[in-house]
């Protein structure tokens, strides 16, 4: 049994190897991509008066005419000191963002997301940069025979006596090159595998729906994962309020004075509700409010999914919820991202120790 485990380990690591590595590396660049932004792109702070933000109507005049012809999705308020944002997206076509002063509505940057660097490496890690439709299946394919190889692995770097549990748990660096390199495969490998399978886990909850309703069903006690839908409007123009979006970003001041970014959306058609999210933390996205209300009367509307409000979440909601966040190490702070940033670097080293093994070994 061990000598087939062994091959399959073997085999399968140098056939998903590269895409090991490239995912694993671009994850580690990306692990930074917000505090490097914030050192780099100056238009994303402004400087802190004692005024009111201009409405969001007004906001939205600004940001499309400053990107005309592009489709606005929502508008985003920062905490004091930082621009506020116009997010322009349509899937597989653009995604912008408009930096404008909150307080004047001056635009700051148009700044093109999907070719930026962070953009560029971000596509990588989802989808190799093939079509999005290919690279999203072979991405999370080889993500889950890598859970395969993470866990054979563990069996056989498994201590079986007590004479060579050292020699398991350390790195002999005066020994010759290949016996090195096969130490820093399986000592690395064994050291960061706990965090590698929930890196895994939580990248296959993205990559194929069968695993996240499945997760989300054992979580739940046997609850079927209800798909992201939006709550309609009913049309009602004798009733319709002047400025909903205004009306709706006064009410979530008031009801979220400390919130670190409050996110409004535009209704997309006669019938969609605005929706209006509250983040105490712009650090994390978890414990975000997410509200939903009728674009003529205001009326907030009620919804059955996971991305409705943070207190009426279920334990298997929250699971969900925590999912990005656990991924990219956020949940724990700047500590979780560190070690995010290590250990995708040290996975990314997994696939090229493997393959010098297998190459030694042809030389041999």
């Amino acid at each position: 049994m061990k000598k087939i485990i062994r091959k399959m380990h073997f085999w399968l690591g140098i056939t998903t190897g590269p895409i090991v590595f490239i995912v694993a590396l671009t994850g580690c660049i990306y692990a930074f991509q917000e505090e490097i932004q914030d050192w780099s792109q100056e238009y994303r702070f402004i400087e802190q008066r004692e005024e009111q933000y201009l409405p969001p109507s007004e906001l939205v005049k600004r940001a499309n005419e400053a990107n005309p012809g592009k489709h606005l999705h929502a508008i985003m308020y920062h905490k004091p000191g930082r621009a506020a944002k116009a997010i322009f997206y349509e899937y597989d076509r653009y995604y912008d963002f408009v930096y404008l002063d909150p307080y004047t509505g001056e635009v700051l940057k148009v700044f093109d997301v999907e070719n930026s660097f962070f953009g560029f490496i971000l596509e990588g890690h989802f989808y190799l940069w093939l079509p999005k439709s290919i690279g999203q299946f072979v991405v999370a394919s080889a993500t889950l025979i890598f859970l395969f190889i993470i866990l054979s692995g563990i069996y056989l770097w498994w201590p079986r006596n007590k004479n060579n549990k050292r020699q398991k748990f350390t790195i002999n660096w005066r020994s010759k090159w290949r016996r090195r390199n096969f130490d820093l495969h399986s000592v690395v490998g064994a050291y960061i595998s706990l965090i590698a399978v929930i890196f895994v886990l939580t990248g296959l909850i993205w990559g194929f729906v069968w695993f996240r309703n499945g997760i989300y069903k054992i979580a739940s006690g046997g609850k079927t994962y209800q798909e992201y839908s939006e709550p309609t409007s009913e049309i009602q123009p004798l009733t319709t309020v002047a400025t909903p979006m205004d009306s709706i970003y006064r009410l979530m001041q008031r009801e979220y004075p400390q919130a670190e970014w409050i996110e409004l959306h535009l209704p997309e058609t006669e019938i969609s509700s605005i929706a209006a999210n509250a983040n105490p933390d712009a650090g994390t996205y978890w414990r975000t409010d997410y509200r939903y209300f009728d674009q003529y009367t205001l009326k907030e509307l009620k919804v059955n999914h996971q991305w409705g409000r943070y207190a009426e979440s279920s334990s298997a909601d929250l699971l969900m919820r925590m999912n990005y966040d656990i991924h990219v190490g956020g949940i724990f702070g700047f500590a979780g991202k560190v070690c995010a940033f290590l250990v995708s670097l040290l996975i990314a080293s997994l696939p090229v120790t493997g393959f010098i093994m297998w190459y030694g070994r042809k030389r041999k």
